[in-house]
């Protein structure tokens, strides 16, 4: 962990390619989150099941980092805020391949119905991937 903020350990590696728990549970995710303290990787707040935040409270794990391709934001999720972060363990994000959503074989044709509308990213920031 670092001595600036404990709630990250930058040599942890993220728990796989997609939502733990979407996968065992036969979900689909829109976006995924990586625990900065543990490497759990979550879905995102728009996601149906949101699992990240969950972790976040459940675990007490406030800091994640965006694990899609071409991002690389922290959010702390106890104070609803982008912070600082360090480059965590590879890989650092998801593979280009997998899309979004995903899986592409669990996706309804409805997907978008699924989707949570979360508004807490500043209006520059915002698109349908938030915490």
């Amino acid at each position: 962990m670092t001595d600036e903020t404990p709630a990250i350990d930058p040599d942890v590696p993220p728990t796989g390619d997609g939502c733990v728990e979407c996968l065992a549970g036969d979900t689909w995710w829109l976006h995924l989150r990586r625990c900065a303290q543990c490497g759990h990787v979550g879905c995102c707040d728009s996601s149906p099941e949101q699992h990240a935040s969950r972790h976040a409270r459940e675990q007490g794990h406030p800091i994640a980092q965006s694990f899609e391709p071409g991002e690389d934001w922290f959010w702390d999720y106890a104070s609803s805020q982008e912070v600082p972060g360090p480059v965590l363990a590879s890989p650092t994000s998801r593979p280009v391949e997998q899309g979004s959503p995903a899986p592409r074989d669990r996706v309804p044709p409805d997907w978008k119905t699924h989707l949570h509308d979360v508004q807490v990213l500043p209006p520059h920031r915002r698109r349908h991937a938030h915490p």
